[in-house]
C-alpha cells in the first residue's frame, strides 16, 4: 500500500465533490475539475474526506497508481480552492514585461514584441516591469504555461540573462579567457 495513496484527502467547506462511476467532479470558488478514474481504482467520499483504494494489492502497476491518483485529486481540490502561483522574473537589460488586458507583451532583446495570450483557466498579472505571475486551478497547465513563458528567452549561461522562475539558481559559465 502506498504512503501516499492510503492518506485521506480533506474537502474544505467551499468545494463540492461528485463522484459518478470512473469519474470524479471538483468544483469551487475558483473553478471546475473532473478526472477519469482507472480500473481497480476506487474513490470513497465520507463527510468531508474522500479515500482512494485500489482493488488488488499485489498488482504492481495498481500500487503505483495509487499515489498517483490520490495527488492528482488532491490537486484537483487545492486548485479549486486556492488555486496555484508560478512567479517569474526577468533578468536583463532592456528586458521586460507589459499587461495587455488579459495577455503579456514582451520585450526580450529581440527586433520584435512578442505577445503571450493566456490560454483558458489561467490569469497573467504583472507585478513590475521584470516580474509577474502565472496564477490557475490546474497545477499542471500553470506550470505548462510558466514553461512556455521561459521557453521565450531562457537563462542564458554566461551573464543570466533571460526568463527564470523566482529563486531560480542559474549556474554561470566562465567564458573564454584571452591568449597571452
Amino acid at each position: 500500500m502506498s504512503r501516499i495513496g492510503k492518506l485521506p484527502v480533506e474537502i474544505p467547506g467551499t468545494v463540492t465533490v461528485n463522484i459518478a462511476d470512473s469519474n470524479v467532479n471538483v468544483k469551487g470558488p475558483l473553478g471546475e475539475d473532473s478526472l477519469n478514474l482507472l480500473n481497480g481504482v476506487n474513490v470513497s467520499k465520507e463527510a468531508n474526506v474522500l479515500n482512494v483504494m485500489i482493488a488488488d494489492d499485489n498488482n504492481k502497476q495498481l500500487r503505483a497508481y495509487h499515489g498517483l491518483f490520490r495527488t492528482l485529486i488532491n490537486n484537483m481540490v487545492v486548485g479549486v480552492s486556492t488555486g496555484f502561483v508560478k512567479e517569474l522574473e526577468i533578468i536583463g537589460v532592456g528586458y521586460r514585461a507589459i499587461q495587455q488586458g488579459a495577455d503579456i507583451q514582451f520585450q526580450l532583446g529581440y527586433s520584435h514584441h512578442i505577445i503571450f495570450k493566456a490560454p483558458a483557466g489561467i490569469t497573467l498579472e504583472v507585478t513590475e516591469p521584470t516580474k509577474f505571475k502565472v496564477k490557475g486551478f490546474n497545477k499542471e497547465l500553470v506550470g505548462q504555461v510558466a514553461a512556455n513563458i521561459r521557453k521565450l528567452r531562457p537563462p542564458e549561461p554566461y551573464k543570466g540573462k533571460g526568463i527564470r522562475y523566482k529563486n531560480e539558481n542559474v549556474r554561470k559559465k566562465a567564458g573564454k579567457t584571452g591568449k597571452k
